[in-house]
């Protein structure tokens, strides 16, 4: 499937191919006419042609950001890459090209119309993201796999679908397979799909398919448990104490410890494991249903922030429009009356008062956003206070002596005391010749003094608490850090908001002004 254009040199896709482009067909657009006045501007174009342009590689579209149909066909493209800012895209036709693999079409969402016709692909695979698609052209491409067909189950809007041209098009069972797999097609091969020809393709596949839907619920129930499981880990990693409802803190700590996994071997240690782990869980579950419920309390208290802030600029906002309202009639009366006007005297007169209503209305509209900015100014610093006080409290039971945290702090250093009498009357056993348990030679590598013996129980010992102190200090760390940063962003989104009304109330007034300025009385005499 060699291209037309391999005899000719390759072009660069350069910014002076797609200006050229955008003004070729910028007369069928309105971005295209605006470009001819005004100079391109890429970002409202809407559509792109670069067929028959001899183009190898995708390149410079960045700047299409509001692009919804762009035509690559007749190049000699061979991969599918530089599209990820085009997330408008609607209609891509990369047919006649030399793409090998289906790949660089992961951002493009809102893909409803895919052409890939009379390329080098073996595979369909890549456009899981593609949930919108409802149009695709593979025909005369290397598709040999018939289970290719059952990739396409996902794409629940897929109604037209090309496959002519491909080796498995040449298989006796092809259109049966295709219309028992992809029932709620339309079209396949750009013809109609007839009732008769489902209704013979399900029978012939029923018992297939009924175990393929089977296989396919059992993965949607798994993804579903899944999907399930990381919304419940993101509600606990926004309480920062995901992970602590159960014995992963615990685990964690033999995870890295070989000294305790020897130690493990020690008569009575066993003994002393038993209840080891769960007391540990008990805390951790503790500092994990104390986390849940005090995220709630955060979440209730910016909530109220939230209503509060939005209530205090939608009235606000009313009464703002309340004053350009009641501002706009008077000013229209004036202006129609000034027109009336036939002496040059009363005009200016009239001309002049309009000016200093509109400085009035200046005056008054700055003044609400004062008002405003003062009241969101108290509104956020009675929530600075709530939530800092909120985070404080959280973070000091959780540092406290003899309260969740700390506990597992306590629990370990009453473990590590049992560990090493343990440790050390087995010593005493083997020193005496009484101990009668085989132990590991690695473990009885341990023993051959008691200083080595408690660097061991201590080695132990310091692992386990690393691991309880980094939990803590990335709990405290974490929360300090969000607590900060939410504050930083709730004062600059106020600072942005500020600036853009002030903005907003300027660009009025200004507007205004310079339409009464422009209102000059050689033209009302006229």
């Amino acid at each position: 499937m060699n291209q037309l254009h391999d005899s000719v040199e390759p072009r660069v896709m350069d910014d002076d191919m797609l200006k050229l482009a955008v003004a070729e067909q910028g007369p069928r657009e309105e971005a295209g006419q605006l470009a001819k006045q005004e100079g391109i501007l890429f970002k409202d174009v809407l559509s792109l042609q670069l067929d028959f342009q001899n183009i190898l590689r995708i390149d410079n579209l960045w700047q299409f950001e509001s692009l919804r149909k762009l035509q690559l066909d007749n190049n000699i493209i061979e991969r599918i890459e530089g599209l990820e800012n085009l997330t408008h895209l609607v209609w891509l036709d990369l047919s006649f090209n030399n793409i090998e693999t289906i790949e660089g079409l992961d951002t493009l969402v809102n893909l409803e119309d895919l052409s890939l016709f009379n390329n080098r692909i073996s595979k369909i695979n890549s456009l899981d993201t593609l949930v919108k698609l409802q149009v695709l052209s593979l025909g005369n491409n290397q598709i040999s796999n018939m289970m290719n067909i059952i990739y396409l189950r996902r794409f629940k809007y897929l109604r037209t679908l090309s496959l002519s041209g491909n080796p498995l098009s040449e298989a006796e069972d092809y259109k049966m397979f295709i219309c028992a797999y992809l029932p709620d097609l339309v079209y396949l091969d750009f013809r109609r799909i007839d009732d008769q020809t489902k209704e013979l393709a399900e029978a012939k596949h029923q018992y297939s398919i009924d175990e393929l839907k089977h296989r396919e619920h059992l993965m949607q129930v798994q993804l579903e448990e899944e999907q399930a499981q990381q919304e419940e880990l993101e509600k606990h990693k926004a309480a920062f104490v995901e992970h602590l409802n159960g014995t992963f803190l615990f685990d964690s700590m033999y995870a890295e410890d070989v000294e305790g996994r020897k130690l493990s071997y020690l008569p009575g240690v066993s003994e002393l494991l038993e209840s080891y782990p769960e007391k540990f869980a008990v805390i951790c579950m503790s500092v994990f249903e104390y986390g849940l419920k005090q995220q709630e309390k955060r979440k209730t208290e910016l909530d109220t922030f939230n209503e509060c802030v939005q209530e205090a600029i939608w009235e606000n906002q009313q009464q703002g429009r309340h004053k350009i309202a009641k501002f706009e009639e008077k000013y229209l009366l004036s202006l129609s009356t000034i027109r009336e006007e036939s002496e040059v005297p009363s005009i200016e007169k009239k001309i002049m008062e309009c000016s200093e209503d509109i400085t009035e209305l200046f005056n008054v509209l700055m003044t609400l956003e004062m008002q405003l900015v003062e009241q969101l100014e108290e509104a956020i610093n009675l929530f600075e206070r709530n939530i800092t006080d909120l985070v404080g409290l959280f973070v000091e039971n959780v540092q406290a002596c003899g309260c969740t945290i700390a506990q597992c702090r306590d629990l370990e250093n009453h473990h590590h005391e049992k560990l090493l009498e343990i440790s050390i009357n087995t010593l005493e056993k083997i020193v005496k010749g009484e101990l009668d348990e085989e132990l590991p030679d690695d473990v009885r590598a341990l023993f051959v003094d008691k200083d080595t013996i408690i660097n061991a129980v201590g080695a132990s010992h310091d692992i386990h608490l690393l691991k309880i102190d980094n939990r803590e200090d990335e709990l405290v760390t974490r929360i300090n850090s969000w607590c900060t940063q939410l504050v930083d962003k709730i004062h600059r989104d106020e600072t942005t908001r500020n600036r853009e009304r002030v903005k907003e109330i300027s660009q009025y007034i200004d507007h205004t002004q310079s339409e009464l300025d422009n209102l000059e009385c050689g033209d009302i005499l006229d």
